[in-house]
């Protein structure tokens, strides 16, 4: 009597399989059902955009001269010229002096391989940078620095580069509106099949996109056009709403 009441009791590989069954029913069950609450959520992309106008400006220009090595010490001469020039120049467009950045001049040898044994020849250069909130200004300047070449002025004239200092302002009101579109393509996308879109349940925000007005040059990283005065802002959001 003992002895049996301290034996493990018989159980049947019947009733094993029979416990096994219902588990995994019940596991299959608990899976269909995340599988229809997941199929109860709509992810959708919206995007929203405005035009703003920059409202600052760089702009560099360099200054050259090639000369040899015994004609080194004029060609600083000839670099010291050239720079009141474009400075009496930039004077004259409105350009003020505490816009103005004039880098140290810069010496590099000139390597010429079809003149070995000659003299070296080095050449000189010095960038001049404009750094301005008067957009227009900085931008009739540029257009007419083409004057520089016709004084003897050896320049490289770079394009203006055109800034808008509110992004972050604009980014937080395009935020909200591209909720919005996203919620109005979600409400489309349910109507098709019968359902209405509920609560918003997550939101995630892309890059900010600085694009020329009506590009559609957009990028993985964000981008920014500096090339135009007019800009598109433009950011997307990846929003998930609930579907009853």
């Amino acid at each position: 009597m003992l002895k049996s009441l301290f034996e493990k009791p018989y159980v049947s590989p019947a009733a094993v399989l029979a416990v096994g069954i219902i588990l995994a029913a019940g596991v299959t069950a608990g899976g269909l059902a995340k599988i229809r609450a997941t199929d109860n959520v709509l992810s959708v992309t919206g995007s929203a955009k405005m035009r703003v106008t920059s409202d600052s400006v760089k702009w560099s220009s360099n200054i050259s001269r090639t000369v040899t090595e015994e004609t080194l010490q004029s060609g600083y001469t000839q670099i010291s010229s050239d720079l009141v020039k474009v400075q009496t120049f930039l004077q004259s467009a409105g350009v003020i002096e505490t816009e103005i950045t004039v880098a140290p001049v810069s010496v590099m040898e000139v390597y010429d391989y079809n003149n070995s044994g000659g003299p070296k020849r080095y050449t000189l250069q010095q960038t001049i940078t404009i750094d301005s909130t008067d957009v227009q200004k900085i931008t009739n300047a540029s257009k007419n620095a083409q004057s520089l070449i016709n004084q003897g002025v050896l320049i490289s004239i770079n394009p203006v580069q055109y800034y808008y200092s509110g992004l972050a302002e604009a980014r937080v009101s395009l935020l909200g509106q591209a909720v919005q579109d996203a919620k109005a393509r979600a409400k489309e996308i349910a109507k098709g099949s019968g359902g209405r879109v509920g609560n918003i349940k997550t939101a995630s925000s892309g890059v900010v996109q600085v694009l020329a007005p009506n590009s559609v040059e957009v990028s993985d990283y964000g981008s920014y056009d500096t090339s135009t005065i007019e800009k598109d802002v433009m950011v997307t959001v990846r929003a998930s709403f609930l579907v009853k």
